[in-house]
């Protein structure tokens, strides 16, 4: 596991953003092997998601042959709706580069059989060759997607009912009106994520400060589903220094020491324009 501590928000997101462009150029996606990305939404991705945009602009990233796997949905909102998860990922990151949209996959909340589209998700991730890195968030009560406290650490993608924490924190999407906002999502389940090759989760400001404490330096435990992610063999959380508030000093000087290891996976950047 790393631990990749960042001085704020916007080195994290940038951080993010060039191990994710240099895990796709090393991978050579080609149209016989797309590279397989898992990809969350809020407000802690969009930094990273712009920094991707700047290096698709610049020529140095393309995500022709790349496959997206969103994390979840919410069940009942319209998918042209401003807050849905699809209109988010369109607007802020898809239709800025050349992801063909036929491989920028969102749940449909909107199915008429909702275990079946959970289940066609599941199948098309397979079918796909798994998800090479899946890129998280996590809310400050350390759920990962919408598997609120007390979810299976196994699950696989399904429908979830929503947490009123969870509720009360969105409303803020929603002009504060806490009867707008969904009550029920789908979403990759703990164990959908915990069968990618690699996971990133991306955690930033000081209210999540005792989620990554909870993460790192307690035992898994489902009412914490992103502690979960100390058992798989590939797990990077990325945070700022506000996210490790609650951290022991000696834990966050252990991996700031480890940092000159960690710059190497991003340093060099790497360009397709050297391929």
């Amino acid at each position: 596991m790393r631990l990749v501590i960042l001085e704020d928000y916007d080195l994290a997101s940038e951080w993010a953003a060039k191990y994710i462009r240099n895990r796709i150029i090393q991978f050579k996606p080609s149209a016989e092997r797309y590279f397989t990305l898992g990809l969350p939404t809020g407000g802690t991705p969009y930094g990273c998601y712009q920094k991707l945009i700047e290096y698709y602009k610049s020529g140095d990233i393309s995500f022709k042959y790349v496959k997206t796997f969103n994390m979840d949905e919410y069940v009942g909102l319209p998918r042209a709706h401003p807050e849905s998860y699809h209109s988010y990922m369109w607007n802020n990151f898809f239709k800025h580069i050349d992801i063909d949209p036929a491989h920028a996959h969102v749940l449909d909340g909107n199915a008429e059989d909702l275990e079946a589209e959970c289940q066609a998700y599941e199948q098309k991730i397979s079918e796909a060759g798994g998800i090479e890195l899946f890129v998280g968030g996590i809310g400050p009560d350390g759920h990962i997607a919408f598997n609120e406290p007390g979810s299976s650490l196994v699950s696989k993608t399904r429908v979830k009912t929503l947490a009123k924490d969870t509720i009360v924190a969105n409303a803020r999407f929603f002009g504060n009106d806490l009867s707008k906002v969904p009550t029920m999502a789908l979403t990759v389940g703990v164990g959908t994520v915990m069968g990618a090759k690699e996971v990133m989760i991306l955690i930033t400001g000081a209210h999540k400060a005792f989620a990554l404490y909870k993460a790192i330096e307690e035992g898994v435990n489902h009412m914490w589903t992103v502690s979960a992610f100390q058992q798989h063999p590939r797990t990077n959380f990325v945070c700022d220094e506000d996210a490790t508030l609650e951290l022991r000093v000696k834990t966050v000087k252990y991996f700031k020491g480890l940092m000159h290891v960690h710059n190497k996976l991003v340093d060099p950047v790497l360009s397709i324009k050297d391929q």
